[in-house]
């Protein structure tokens, strides 16, 4: 970014300021005390050279924010000491990316890679294509837009559509400029892609500052760096020490000039952008990325730099691998969960030894007993282990698993911890047996388990467990969507006891709840509108509110277009229920014993009391529609409507949803790259297989 001459030059600057007596500088001096900060920010946090010392560079901050202070109207959005904000981000508003954030296809070996090779080579007509590999961070996705080389905003990735703005937060990253210079590249406004990190020594040195102050430390980089973005406090954000690598150009518009600028070809290709980048002071992967012709090199260098990734200052859990030329992955476009022109390769899972100490049984909500292994604390791929589940008493059998085992254990695609097996050839005799209890270890009832299943299950609906488990998924965002209310608050008021059941969400006394920390007038209004609105929620939501065993979202829906009113399933049968859409003999059980619960009647009649619309509004809107009784499932990409939108509009018209291909489906909707459901469907003549358009006109007639 900078050249010898420049170095040189800012370097006599900034010995120049460091040896005033003055305690401010004057108007025409501030801007080139801001450049020399702005300097020497890229040699620390981005080239990894710092030319003057932490002491020195603190001096000439102070010298900056002292003249600042003297004259306010110094101070401009993108002076150094703008990044730490003077006061607690009381909330993240969401703000839509200008281009969706979508997930990369995943590979493991060689096989996989070459087949997406041979894809894309099909699909381009080409024999060869020329791709760029770099790390995969393991981090959290960001996304910077810069308009007029501003920094104007930043966002988290949330669901790839919509994210949080996390703007003040991301200024007090030193390795993120809060100016550059894209106009030199034709470039008027620009939204760029990359991931925030905690470097292994910042996280190791944040833990034992954690630890001097007996706290508990962090569990890894990966988190530490995903939980800062939506910190309130700016300043406990900058304390992190954070970092982040830009990686992507996802939009761009050209300044008037571009079509003649000399520039503007950096953004015809992968590695060009990643170079702009580098050469605007972002930290890009432009020393890591590696462009290479055909998929073999590829292979090549994703092993090599497998093998070397615990010697780098970073945690990366695998590579990527793009088409290089710009222009060819806007021609192989991308499916509606990834682009076709990108895939990760994912590292191999790490192993590690460890002893088995001890056995908890933790509670659900639908009274499942789960065995958790209390470990010795491993640290493996970037991730503190000390507890792994082991699902049942059949996987503790097979496994031969003993407290006091040393065990081998590993992250399966970096992700998640399980026991791989016991090493047996380690055993001294003093190991001890895991007997699976008889009795709830919560409420101390006698556990249950079903003739074909694994799970033991405690059957005691008043479980304190089960009853708080329930609580938390009922005002989850897909059940009830009780925004404010969160796991957090439900254990919280429970503890306290200003909770005890489902229907105390609608009668907590908020006048307690004002005095606790941490609830102000506004949290508190935000608190009590959520519930309120949570009562308008149509039928289906709060039938897959409930948590009854085996009944998801898509079943919620048939089962609530099946009645005029919740309560009307206490006088059906189990027979009656299975002649529902996706109603198996095991489901219908299900939902037969929870409506012949007399506990659970009553709840739901409170909660009718309380307000909560336990009647089919929409069953009643729908009755005459014109696709009334026919069944829809819709499978691949829609290119004019939503998913969702499209089973509004069959719904709205009296059709069924269905989760699965079979003879009683009446419509497959296929979109592009449909999948296994279409290739089903095509077994079965009574389905009609339709376009998006077809589907369209048979709505609109």
């Amino acid at each position: 970014m900078y050249n010898n001459d420049q170095i040189q030059q800012l370097h006599k600057t900034s010995a120049a300021f460091l040896h005033t007596k003055n305690e401010t500088v004057s108007a025409k001096e501030i801007d080139a005390l801001k450049e020399v900060l702005r300097f020497h920010e890229y040699r620390y946090y981005v080239a990894n050279e710092p030319l003057i010392t932490d002491t020195e560079y603190d001096r000439l901050y102070k010298l900056l924010e002292r003249t600042e202070a003297s004259d306010p109207n110094l101070i401009t959005p993108d002076s150094p000491t703008q990044r730490v904000g003077s006061s607690l981000n009381q909330g993240f508003e969401t703000v839509q990316h200008l281009v969706p954030m979508l997930s990369l296809d995943n590979s493991y070996n060689a096989d996989d890679l070459n087949d997406f090779d041979r894809k894309a080579r099909e699909l381009s007509g080409l024999d060869l294509i020329e791709y760029c590999i770099e790390p995969k961070f393991d981090g959290a996705s960001i996304s910077l837009i810069y308009e007029n080389d501003v920094l104007v905003r930043a966002a988290t990735r949330g669901d790839g559509v919509e994210g949080e703005d996390v703007t003040t937060n991301i200024r007090q990253i030193r390795s993120i400029p809060l100016t550059a210079a894209f106009s030199k590249y034709g470039v008027r406004q620009i939204e760029i892609r990359g991931e925030v990190i905690m470097s292994k020594r910042s996280f190791y040195q944040y833990n034992e500052q954690l630890t001097a102050q007996h706290l508990a430390p962090l569990a890894n980089p990966r988190n530490a760096a995903s939980g800062s973005l939506r910190m309130k406090d700016p300043k406990d954000v900058a304390n992190r020490n954070l970092d982040a690598f830009l990686y992507h150009v996802s939009y761009f518009t050209e300044t008037g000039s571009a079509a003649t600028n000399k520039n503007a070809n950096y953004l015809d290709t992968h590695s060009g952008s990643l170079e702009m980048l580098w050469n605007l002071g972002f930290r890009s992967p432009q020393k890591e990325k590696r462009v290479v012709k055909g998929i073999q090199p590829v292979i090549d260098y994703c092993i090599a730099f497998e093998a070397g990734r615990d010697d780098l200052p970073y945690e990366i859990d695998g590579m990527v691998v793009k088409v290089n030329d710009v222009a060819l992955q806007e021609k192989l476009g991308m499916t509606s969960h990834h682009p076709r022109w990108a895939i990760a390769f994912k590292f191999k899972a790490r192993q590690a030894t460890t002893k088995l100490r001890g056995v908890e049984y933790q509670v659900g909500r639908t009274g499942a007993v789960t065995p958790v292994a209390k470990l010795d604390p491993v640290y493996l791929a970037g991730v503190t282990v000390s507890s792994i589940s082991m699902h049942n008493e059949e996987y503790i059998r097979e496994k031969d698993l003993r407290v006091g085992d040393t065990v081998l254990i590993e992250r399966a695609g970096d992700v998640i911890p399980q026991i791989v097996r016991s090493i047996t050839e380690l055993r001294n005799g003093e190991e001890q047996a895991i007997v699976f209890p008889k009795k709830c270890p919560v409420c101390r009832s006698v556990l249950f388990k079903e003739e074909a299943e694994a799970v033991w299950r405690c059957i005691n609906i008043e479980c304190e467990a089960q009853v708080v488990e329930k609580m938390i998924h009922f005002v989850s965002k897909d059940a009830m969507d009780i925004k404010s209310f969160g796991e957090a608050n439900v254990r919280k008021f429970y503890e306290l006891g200003l909770l005890k059941d489902i229907p105390g969400i609608y009668e907590l006394d908020f006048e307690k709840i004002g005095k606790l920390e941490g609830f102000g007038k506004k949290s508190l209004d935000n608190l009590q509108s959520a519930i309120e609105a949570s009562k308008q929620q149509p039928l289906h939501r709060l039938i897959y509110a409930l948590g009854i065993r085996f009944v998801g979202e898509t079943t919620a829906k048939t089962l609530a277009n099946a009645v005029d009113h919740i309560l009307d399933f206490k006088n059906k049968t189990e027979e009656e229920l299975t002649q529902l859409e996706d109603v198996g003999v095991k489901v219908a059980k299900s939902i037969h014993q929870f409506f012949q619960n007399e506990q659970n009647i009553h709840m739901l009649e409170h909660l009718e009391k309380l307000g909560l619309h336990l009647n089919n509004k929409k069953k009643a809107a729908v009755a005459a529609g014109a696709l009334t009784g026919q069944t829809f499932l819709f499978t691949g990409t829609l290119s004019k409507l939503k998913r969702s939108e499209a089973e509004e509009k069959a719904e709205a018209q009296g059709g069924v949803i269905v989760s699965g291909v079979s003879a009683k489906l009446n419509y497959l909707v296929v979109g592009e790259d449909a999948g296994s459901k279409l290739e089903k469907a095509k077994k079965i003549n009574t389905i009609k297989i339709i376009s998006e358009d077809e589907f369209l006109d048979l709505i609109n007639s």
